[in-house]
């Protein structure tokens, strides 16, 4: 009998992960946003929140990502070239590694995520990775934060507004001060609550907003803006070029 084709981000490893401590010194971050972050702690928002995630933790449960400031550890404020707003983690084992819209690797990707990885197809050609992680992306300048950065098993938007939202408010605010050249890709309603924190966008500004339905199933095909056929990826690629920075969305090796 034929076997059908293996999916291309199959035969990868997969590991169970979730958070294990509600400790902020133990997530590390690159040294360009230590000041903001530690600032954060020490505040009342930031000690609450940890209070919160201590909790949680305290009573058995399941928090994702493991490492909730990945995509600052990954991503240094002076070399931030596009932002991608996600909303909070993927709540499954398995999925969330702390890069929005990102799954870990050998973990097939969600829909929202395939349909991110059919518009890269059409808009520049180029194929389906091997995996779901944009890990490659984060290395390479583009900041893929969520606005809630903790979630737990199976409760989507458990941790919203338990503190997170300031800290990566401030994190929007710092990369607008200190770009000279930024791609905001704000994709759903959600993501486009957050366009008034982002100075310098507009015709003679520093910074390129692009707003398109979020990539989910149920909004991707939808006006007036559907994210299929948005055309952010080339969009983006074209802009910074013309201020003088390169970006490269290939996600394969």
């Amino acid at each position: 009998m034929r076997q059908s084709p293996a999916r291309p981000w199959q035969n990868c490893l997969r590991t169970d992960a979730w958070l294990t401590t509600a400790s902020p010194a133990d997530w590390a971050v690159d040294p360009s946003w230590q000041v903001l972050v530690q600032g954060f702690w020490a505040n009342p928002t930031g000690l609450a929140l940890t209070d919160f995630l201590s909790q949680r933790l305290g009573v058995g449960a399941r928090l994702f990502p493991p490492e909730p400031l990945r995509a600052l550890r990954m991503t240094a404020l002076p070399e931030v070239k596009v932002v991608i707003l996600g909303q909070d983690p993927y709540h499954a084992v398995n999925q969330a590694e702390g890069l929005a819209f990102s799954v870990a690797q050998g973990v097939t990707p969600p829909p929202s995520l395939r349909n991110i990885f059919k518009e890269l197809q059409a808009d520049l050609g180029m194929q389906p990775p091997m995996h779901g992680s944009l890990a490659p992306w984060a290395q390479q300048g583009v900041l893929l934060l969520n606005t809630c950065l903790s979630v737990e098993e199976g409760r989507p938007a458990s941790h919203a507004k338990q503190g997170w939202e300031v800290l990566t408010d401030q994190i929007i605010q710092a990369v607008c001060e200190t770009s000279q050249a930024c791609v905001f890709m704000l994709w759903g309603a959600h993501a486009q609550t957050k366009k008034p924190l982002i100075n310098g966008q507009g015709s003679h500004g520093r910074h390129l907003v692009l707003e398109a339905n979020h990539p989910s199933p149920l909004s991707a095909r939808r006006g007036p803006t559907p994210f299929l056929g948005c055309r952010h990826f080339s969009q983006a690629q074209t802009w910074l070029a013309a201020q003088g920075v390169a970006l490269n969305w290939s996600l394969h090796p």
